[in-house]
């Protein structure tokens, strides 16, 4: 929705300043013998969506949508009538020799894409004309244009939105409807006029908090957001060609043909797990844990990631987004301890998994706690998920009377299908370490996840032939400020054959019970040359 609302607000501004400029130009007939109106018409929306760019901050939309009016502008100033497929790829080419890296950019394909879709639908207008039937007509004219724009580029944009992001805004074509003409005609201009009069800037300040109440009100109704899974790229092409075919002129049958189309798109499931088997994802979320369980029909998250900023976490940027992609719901929130870095983005997890119960060491008064009352975990808490066993082997209820560092609470998770296991223990140290051994308890697992990403206060020796791990996750920032995972630490694994596998250099990295050699990285998988590779 905020990518439309950036380029569509200079096409409308830009489409209204040509029709204010032919309109003027033709109260002159000296004017018009020394340039026709179309072409004053035509030249002056594209100066002006210039200045009214340059003046809005100049940003990449702005720049981009300029470019494009300069090169359509420039060709029908020259008098030429190229197909609309030919000005739109030389448009699209102008905007990717100023800016190569906009091919990487969702933006630029929502925005191209939608362009292309306004040529293909016949919306487009060949030169801007003044409109008639007095000013009553005018206005209802100008309304219906855009909103016959809105719904054509909703409607056709949508497979690739859920392409791009997992999910499509239901109420993003009222949402622009609104804030275009009011961005176009309200605040902008307002703000402009405070370079010369102050006070108006608080009038356009107020005119941005009405705005935004709006569009926070729209964005919080219950049907606001449709979620899918994330569909692979030719399902969503496929919807692509299926939504513009249904906006296109042309005969009914023919744009029936756009609804089949979108069904690959729309009914997308991402593939389940053998009945018996689990998978372990662990995300890139720099320094911290974050681990993604899922069986057949259940999943967990243990622990969240870190918290970047007060405006920014884990949980917002790259948990919530990866449930929506791969169609996940949770039955649980694992938080294994109270540091930042496990659990900062877990308030953006549980309020939108609001489903999952909360399994956790943190204090009752804890924050955490006050948005999703949750269970204590304590040894010997089980629970069997289709044909998976989960068991919490740390902390003892005898742990939480005695205060203790938060990393001694450290939530330990086994999870065993009867053949392969994988051991998840959060930042324990040492000494509970040293306590798991020789309580007797089964802890051998064919994947670990280093306890405490690594550091030198973890990873004993004993604890390690307890495992006998064949493969070692380590989630930890490239280049962290504590030096994980330490080099005695890498010695121990390497002494023992265990294979490492670290978030710098595999990026997300998922393992399967059923194949329990192979582990997939995300880095690998998805390699680009302009990549960083970490030495």
């Amino acid at each position: 929705m905020q990518s439309d609302l950036n380029y569509l607000s200079y096409f409308t501004f830009a489409w209204a300043a040509a029709l204010t400029v032919g309109w003027l130009w033709r109260r002159s007939g000296r004017l018009c013998l020394w340039l026709p109106a179309p072409h004053a018409a035509l030249l002056g929306g594209v100066l002006l969506a210039a200045g009214y760019a340059l003046f809005s901050g100049w940003g990449v939309p702005a720049q981009r949508t300029v470019l494009m009016l300069a090169t359509v502008g420039g060709l029908r100033l020259s008098g030429k009538r190229w197909p609309w497929p030919v000005v739109w790829a030389l448009a699209c080419a102008v905007v990717v020799a100023a800016d190569p890296w906009a091919l990487l950019q969702a933006g630029f394909w929502l925005s191209f894409v939608a362009v292309g879709v306004l040529f293909a639908s016949g919306d487009n207008r060949a030169e801007p004309s003044a409109p008639s039937g007095g000013r009553a007509g005018q206005a209802v004219a100008s309304l219906t244009a855009i909103w016959n724009e809105q719904w054509v580029i909703t409607l056709a944009l949508t497979p690739l939105t859920l392409l791009l992001f997992g999910q499509v805004s239901l109420v993003g074509l009222l949402a622009n409807a609104l804030a275009i003409p009011w961005v176009t005609l309200v605040i902008t201009p307002l703000a402009m006029a405070g370079v010369v009069a102050g006070p108006l800037w608080s009038v356009a300040a107020g005119a941005v908090a009405l705005l935004g109440q709006t569009l926070q009100w729209l964005s919080e109704l219950p049907f606001a957001v449709l979620s899918l899974p994330q569909a692979p790229l030719w399902a969503g092409l496929v919807g692509l060609l299926g939504g513009v075919l249904l906006v296109t002129p042309g005969p009914r049958s023919l744009r029936a043909l756009g609804l089949p189309l979108l069904l690959p798109v729309l009914l997308w499931q991402a593939p389940k797990l053998p009945a018996g088997e689990f998978s372990v994802l662990a995300p890139d979320i720099g320094q911290g844990n974050a681990v993604l369980v899922r069986t057949r029909n259940h999943a967990l998250i243990y622990d969240a990631g870190p918290r970047f900023s007060s405006e920014s976490d884990a949980g917002h940027r790259v948990l919530v987004p990866l449930l929506r992609a791969l169609g996940t719901t949770l039955d649980r929130v694992v938080l294994s301890h109270r540091d930042t870095d496990h659990v900062g983005g877990a308030a953006a997890v549980l309020a939108m998994q609001g489903q999952a119960s909360l399994l956790s060491s943190l204090e009752p008064q804890h924050e955490l706690q006050v948005q999703r009352p949750g269970v204590r975990c304590e040894a010997g808490q089980r629970w069997r998920w289709d044909g998976v066993d989960f068991e919490v082997l740390h902390p003892l209820a005898d742990d939480y009377v005695q205060p203790a560092k938060p990393n001694a609470l450290s939530c330990s998770l086994r999870i065993s299908n009867g053949s392969q296991a994988a051991l998840l223990v959060g930042d324990i140290e040492q000494a509970q370490e040293a306590r798991l051994v020789a309580s007797g308890v089964r802890l051998d697992a064919t994947l670990l996840l280093v306890p405490h990403h690594g550091s030198k206060t973890s990873s004993s020796a004993a604890f390690l032939d307890a495992v006998q791990p064949r493969i070692a996750m380590v989630q930890a920032g490239y280049r962290n400020r504590f030096g994980h995972p330490a080099a005695p630490v890498l010695a121990r694994y390497v002494a023992r054959q265990i294979v490492l596998v670290d978030s710098p250099h595999c990026g997300a990295s998922t393992w399967v019970s059923n194949q329990p050699k192979m582990v997939q990285c995300q880095r690998r998988v998805a390699a680009r040359y302009w990549h960083h590779r970490p030495p």
